[in-house]
């Protein structure tokens, strides 16, 4: 009894807290433009996205009014403080209702001086949904830590989050290049690197540990992507080097001094090489399999003396055939973008799924992009060749890795744009015509997270569905395995 007693006072003061919120009077039209976190003003948003709380960043904040319209329905908000939190159920009834619709968001804000009303913005809710998983890892945004970290997954229609890998559990090894497979929590993998690490590769919730190299690699696999079919994978083998400099705004280089590609056959355990990727005198590197598997897609440039000749590395894209029924390379080469017509450096290739698009990052060199403050994405129309530099989507900072939804009408990238330091994963619709529209940083439960959480979200990757994994299981199959070799 003593206990129901406790809850029952609970409740009444949250009730109480609720109906002492002060409501409007006497409002004002505010002479200061409303300043918001995240920038949430006049955004595209799938229909199946979590609330978009955000908070005022105005001086002086001390109570808000909310109120969002749809033709048919609203949403009323209101609370003390700065911050607006929207209830899930509501939320999730309001955009269901507003499906195609736009909605218009009224923000009153009672400041020292008396409630004030904001111009209004707009979020038109499109009727396509995003995946709902995104996955990332977790690292701080230096270069001096990279044994604390982990993989995150993340529901990006509500705030469900949970850790699928940590390195504190593995011996502290390096996790990275993690990876779904067509948009699938059921096929995926990453590496874990150090003695008897391996890539980690998850086909329908059977996990192995795979050593993917052979005695004709220079390393085991590093960035790649996994066919369509699920039997293969396409990986670049490469000799990295990091080196730090003070040239503009760049702290850390990193560049390969040998780079190949190569093809592994998951049920042979064997490793394919084409003498056409594997070149000497070129480095290959970043490969993805086309939306029907039937090309890779990779980055390449000349093989020049490094650290030296460093601004002078610029890699093209280029494409070659894939055979998956013979498992056999194509026998030519075409370059799709060439880097010295461009004088620029592409990486990190991804096709979207309806096989239309090729979205790329864009450098002034190298493809290490992440302290490059002129990094921007770019879209090539795989059927003409066009090219949309995509004005709206880029910012003054640098916008690297990125991941297509399942349906092509969603894109996930990660940007420096908030302070230059952090990446945050941020979101982009593409029409049907291919209009991309302004994107919006994923929301979170509390819109003050991004200020308080000192990690980047670094590798953003997107899925249907969850993996069929945890950090535990992770754990207890890394220590009862060794990896299996390829031939």
């Amino acid at each position: 009894m003593k206990f129901l007693s406790i809850i029952l006072s609970i409740v009444s003061m949250l009730v109480g807290c609720m109906s002492c919120t002060p409501s409007p009077e006497n409002v004002l039209q505010a002479d200061e433009p409303l300043l918001i976190y995240p920038d949430y003003k006049d955004v595209s948003i799938p229909v199946n996205i979590a609330p978009m709380n955000f908070l005022l960043r105005n001086e002086g904040v001390e109570a808000l009014y909310v109120i969002v319209r749809a033709e048919k329905d609203s949403l009323e908000y209101k609370t003390r403080g700065n911050k607006v939190k929207f209830p899930m159920a509501k939320w999730k009834k309001l955009l269901e209702s507003a499906r195609g619709e736009t909605l218009t968001v009224e923000v009153i804000a009672r400041q020292r001086k008396g409630w004030k009303r904001f111009s209004n913005f707009n979020w038109q809710v499109m009727p396509d949904s995003i995946d709902p998983y995104i996955t990332y890892r977790l690292i701080e945004p230096g270069y001096e830590v990279w044994n604390a970290l982990q993989l995150v997954e993340r529901n990006i229609t509500n705030f469900e989050e949970r850790v699928i890998a940590d390195n504190k559990l593995c011996e502290e090894r390096c996790m990275n290049c993690h990876i779904h497979g067509n948009n699938s929590g059921d096929l995926s993998l990453f590496h874990l690197r150090g003695k008897n690490g391996g890539t980690i590769l998850n086909r329908n919730g059977e996990l192995r540990l795979l050593d993917l190299k052979n005695n004709r690699m220079v390393s085991a696999a590093v960035y790649g992507d996994i066919h369509p079919g699920g039997r293969y994978g396409v990986f670049s083998s490469n000799i990295i080097i990091p080196s730090f400099h003070s040239y503009g705004n760049r702290r850390l280089e990193v560049f390969d001094t040998v780079s190949d590609l190569a093809i592994a056959d998951f049920d042979k355990n064997e490793m394919l090489i084409s003498p056409l990727t594997s070149d000497s005198t070129v480095l290959e590197t970043f490969p993805t399999f086309s939306a029907d598997g039937k090309y890779v897609y990779y980055c390449a440039a000349p093989n020049l003396p490094v650290p030296d000749s460093i601004r002078e590395v610029r890699y093209s894209i280029c494409r070659i055939g894939f055979d998956s029924r013979k498992g056999e390379w194509g026998s030519k080469v075409d370059t799709l973008w060439n880097a010295e017509e461009k004088q620029a450096s592409v990486c990190l290739l991804k096709a979207s799924p309806d096989g239309k698009y090729l979205l790329y990052t864009v450098a002034d060199y190298g493809t290490f992009p992440i302290w490059h403050r002129e990094t921007d994405l770019q879209m090539m129309d795989l059927e003409t060749g066009r090219i949309d530099t995509l004005k709206m989507v880029n910012s003054n900072r640098s916008e690297t890795y990125h991941s297509w939804s399942s349906n092509s009408r969603w894109f996930v990238f990660a940007s420096k744009r908030g302070d230059g330091q952090y990446g945050r994963v941020y979101v982009a619709y593409i029409d049907k015509n291919g209009e991309v529209f302004k994107p919006f940083v994923i929301p979170q439960s509390d819109p003050e997270n991004d200020d308080l959480n000192l990690k980047s979200y670094n590798i953003p990757d997107i899925s249907a569905t969850p993996v069929p994994f945890d950090a535990k299981k992770i754990q207890r199959f890394y220590r009862q395995h060794m990896p299996e070799q390829f031939k």
